[in-house]
């Protein structure tokens, strides 16, 4: 049965040229510094990103969390928005592991975070520590942050002598999108993470980056959340492959969107504003219907994605073309036409 699987970029797999990189992969120690599949990761993610050094870890999440401990300390408070991953999918960990607490300033229907608010959030007596913001932005619809958004909230950070982390999990996405050099785009964050694991294709992990003395101090809080690894060049090598050809072809992805997000206007049942989303990522409503029903027909089916809530997200990613689209466009048409009958 032919599968078509929305429920995450994060479902893709390696392309065959990362399986080959990945059975080639020279190793070493990683805890050692004498990878040097992982070193050749680390030094083309900084210098894509425009920043002196970075670190291999094996999530996002722990690319967030090292982050922020290392930014912070223990009492210290992280403004971050309400509708943040760091804050609704990260399971605490900033505070549970690091003492550190979070104050949530609302984000806008894109993502952003008024510059006036957080200048007003900032509090001495709390001991501010980090101002983060995400980019794209996953539960506002995969919207983007441009350069210069992110350099008005910068400055307010900067004024106070604060740095700004920004979770960058998909942003080569925002890049992309915006036909922006990713280290313009983040030129003015004292770090930023990102995810190998999403539409990049790799199989595991992540990267944080940053200056040269801020990822030095990363690799202690890394090993301190058990993130110490051995011969990891084995995935090391998807990374590099990654980095270097899976880039440019995230415009697919975000054509592939706006074919799906159209397609799905045309369902009745749907309630979706199609032209909103600017990336690989696609919201929509049930308004008819059962949701937790239709969406085990649909994964009868093939068509992976739905829930038991009424707002879903369908993601799109490498592995799924406009042949995937449209052959999945008339299943979901069918399924519902049948479900509202």
């Amino acid at each position: 049965m032919r599968i078509i699987d929305f429920r995450s970029d994060t479902v893709t797999h390696p392309t065959p040229e990362m399986y080959q990189a990945m059975l080639d992969a020279e190793l070493g120690d990683d805890e050692y510094g004498d990878d040097p599949t992982v070193n050749r990761l680390e030094a083309l993610a900084a210098e894509k990103l425009g920043k002196e050094a970075a670190l291999f870890t094996v999530s996002g999440t722990m690319s967030n969390l090292v982050a922020i401990l290392t930014h912070c300390r223990r009492g210290d408070e992280l403004l971050v928005g309400d509708k943040s991953h760091i804050f609704l999918e990260e399971g605490g960990g900033a505070s549970a592991l690091g003492g550190v607490h979070l104050q949530t300033l609302p984000n806008d229907d894109h993502g952003m975070l008024d510059p006036q608010l957080v200048q007003e959030a900032i509090r001495p007596d709390a001991r501010t520590g980090l101002i983060a913001l995400e980019n794209t932005h996953t539960f506002c619809g995969g919207s983007v942050l441009t350069q210069d958004e992110i350099s008005t909230v910068a400055s307010v950070a900067h004024s106070h002598n604060l740095p700004l982390h920004i979770d960058g999990a998909r942003i080569f996405n925002a890049a992309v999108y915006l036909e922006t050099p990713v280290s313009e785009l983040v030129k003015d964050a004292d770090s930023v993470s990102f995810c190998l694991s999403k539409g990049l294709s790799c199989p595991i992990g992540s990267m944080l980056c940053g200056s040269a003395e801020f990822i030095n101090r990363a690799r202690y809080w890394r090993e301190t959340v058990g993130g110490g690894l051995r011969q990891v060049g084995v995935i090391a090598a998807a990374g590099i492959v990654g980095l270097e050809s899976m880039i440019e072809r995230l415009a697919e992805d975000h054509a592939n969107a706006r074919r799906l997000a159209l397609g799905l206007s045309q369902i009745p049942g749907i309630e979706i504003d199609p032209g909103r989303y600017p990336t690989n990522q696609v919201y929509f409503d049930i308004t008819s219907g059962t949701p937790g029903e239709i969406a085990s027909r649909l994964e009868e089916l093939g068509i992976k994605g739905g829930t038991g809530d009424k707002n879903w997200r369908f993601v799109t990613h490498h592995g799924i073309g406009p042949e995937d689209i449209d052959y999945a466009l008339d299943i979901v048409d069918s399924v519902f036409r049948e479900h509202s009958s």
